[in-house]
């Protein structure tokens, strides 16, 4: 089953689960972007310079349109030219798949990674349709996905054929796909980080504090399932594992929901602070929300930039 040509209410208003099950990946993230543009007030940034800037080596995929083909002829070598601001931004999005990702709260809700996965679908396509370039770098334990950021207008493809891959690994190497996401993004642009933060805060703080040094501008949405932000369980002895480490503790939920829920307070604000130390951009993201809150906020990033 297909989503809507044209949506009658604003898909990014929608339930997230009600929205996902309306069609693939594919469709239902035209329609989510469409949703968001409809009811974006503030004006995108317009226009592009085509200064030449630089070559660089010629790699499948690249449109052929900006091969110099006089070089080719002259050293039999594949140069692309590169502009100066052929964009208005270049930006990554960093996606965590690991298997904490894989989780929901209840059978009603999506996983922790199919919101994400829309999320990020809906995100790119409105980027690429500000004229801005986008790369997507996936990690668990190892980085599973790193697409160099493009403008051109199957990139959105591109992503959304990479989001629907594998993933699911038992670890999580955040700094080694941060810093990928760095190289990606070889001048001043965004990086976009999508996870639910159960990471090394230093590595992840140290990281992302050489981004910012970079220039770049960060954001992090931080997801949750509302289980996780509120204990909310039955009665009764309950086992509680750690999806990618595997320990396993039995406990009461009344007998430790307090402690919990003060626990889960402080790490939010633990990371609130750290990334606020920094000056990157912090918004927890529940599973729950239309898609509206963490695109607008996602959006704000892009807006700031100069």
């Amino acid at each position: 089953m297909s989503a809507p040509a044209g949506p009658s209410v604003r898909a990014d208003l929608m339930d997230p689960a009600a929205l996902a099950a309306l069609g693939r990946l594919e469709v239902v993230s035209r329609w989510l972007a469409q949703g968001f543009l409809q009811g974006l007030h503030r004006s995108p940034k317009k226009g592009f310079s085509v200064e030449f800037a630089e070559h660089r080596p010629y790699q499948p995929g690249d449109d052929l349109r900006f091969l110099d083909w006089k070089v080719a002829a002259r050293s039999d070598r594949w140069l692309l030219k590169q502009f100066e601001e052929e964009t208005n931004l270049r930006a990554t999005i960093v996606l965590d798949v690991s298997r904490s990702m894989d989780w929901r709260g209840a059978p009603t809700r999506l996983t922790k990674r199919a919101y994400a996965d829309h999320l990020v679908a809906a995100l790119a396509r409105i980027l690429l349709r500000q004229r801005d370039a986008v790369g997507l770098v996936r990690f668990d334990d190892a980085i599973r996905t790193a697409l160099p950021p493009r403008s051109h207008p199957g990139q959105g493809h591109r992503i959304v054929e990479a989001l629907e891959e594998g993933g699911g690994g038992a670890g999580s190497d955040a700094a080694g796909a941060l810093a990928r996401a760095g190289a990606l993004v070889t001048r001043r642009g965004m990086v976009v980080l999508v996870s639910d933060l159960l990471l090394d805060p230093d590595e992840v703080e140290a990281t992302l504090r050489g981004l910012r040094a970079q220039g770049h501008d960060v954001t992090v949405l931080h997801l949750l399932d509302p289980a996780e932000r509120r204990l909310d369980l039955a009665a009764g002895e309950s086992t509680f594992v750690d999806p990618e480490g595997g320990a396993a503790e039995r406990a009461i939920p009344a007998d430790v929901r307090a402690l919990y829920e003060t626990t889960v307070g402080e790490v939010l604000d633990e990371w609130r602070a750290r990334f606020a130390a920094m000056g990157a951009f912090y918004q927890p993201v529940l599973t729950d929300q239309p898609f509206a809150v963490p695109l607008r906020r996602a959006f704000a990033a892009r807006q700031r930039q100069p």
